[in-house]
């Protein structure tokens, strides 16, 4: 009986907790994330824009594959970016072309190689560009999360893998959406794991992706502009495959608001990797 009890136990804690575990030849601070697909927020346009078709579009709105890849446990620190500074000066506050970042890069540091008050060491790095975030993660053989990755790993709450319509967890998204970045932020790690045992996705900042502007984005310059109407007209729920999903909407929304050498307060990042300790 005690024997069946612990197998008992021993399939709940697998059926609860993480689904990506760190392997021991992982890069450290890292989570193997498995292949599987998700349903993004657009559905793409379809040719028909009767109500009837729209109607049935959402319901049978594409999910999009994701290949198996590693991602960073936790954002990117004021600690650790302050030791990418110090090996490439070229990306110290003082010396940052402003092609490359804009005149907030890091403007809550004390200075170049000091963190200051408002910039506690574990903190999440924020006033970041995307081409500075870019060139960290090269440094450390990474790369950004494509918007498809990040979506699909952020689906996923404590309990669930896709938790995108789960009212519980929407509701605690929209509180964090409500509520503004305080002037110092906390330590990464605050958050509970998701199902894969990565944190901080919600509730601490916003990240940078490695194709934010993708929204915008379609290489042909009239389908681009159609996309863009759609998008900040009055149509631009039409489209959408989850009419409650406010957060989604606002992540969508902010993305589509950057440009690469943006720097701001509650903006930050994380890496990762599609084989062992690479980015190819």
């Amino acid at each position: 009986m005690i024997r069946l009890g612990l197998v008992a136990l021993g399939a709940a804690a697998l059926a609860l907790g993480p689904v990506a575990v760190a392997r021991a030849a992982d890069p450290v601070g890292m989570v193997r994330i498995p292949a599987g697909s998700y349903r993004p927020l657009y559905r793409p346009a379809a040719a028909d824009s009767s109500a009837a078709t729209r109607s049935a579009a959402r319901r049978a709105t594409p999910r999009i594959a994701v290949a198996t890849f590693m991602i960073d446990v936790r954002p990117v620190t004021n600690a650790q970016y302050l030791a990418f500074v110090r090996a490439h000066p070229k990306w110290r506050r003082s010396r940052v072309d402003r092609l490359f970042a804009d005149a907030a890069y890091l403007r809550h540091w004390e200075s170049d190689l000091s963190l200051g008050p408002d910039a506690p060491p574990e903190s999440p790095v924020v006033n970041v560009s995307w081409f500075a975030a870019r060139a960290y993660l090269a440094a450390h053989g990474r790369r950004l999360p494509s918007v498809d990755q990040w979506e699909y790993v952020a689906a996923a709450n404590e309990t669930s893998l896709d938790a995108s319509r789960d009212r519980a967890t929407l509701e605690r998204l929209r509180g964090w959406y409500a509520r503004p970045s305080p002037a110092r932020l906390p330590a990464v790690g605050g958050s509970p794991a998701n199902r894969y045992g990565v944190q901080d996705l919600h509730g601490l900042i916003w990240e940078w992706t490695l194709d934010f502007n993708s929204a915008l984005v379609t290489g042909e310059s009239r389908g681009d502009a159609s996309l863009e109407r759609a998008l900040y007209c009055g149509s631009g729920a039409a489209g959408a495959s989850d009419f409650e999903d406010y957060a989604a909407f606002m992540r969508f929304a902010h993305r589509s608001s950057l440009e690469a050498r943006y720097c701001l307060a509650g903006l930050g990042f994380r890496g990762v990797a599609l084989e062992r300790g690479g980015t190819r």
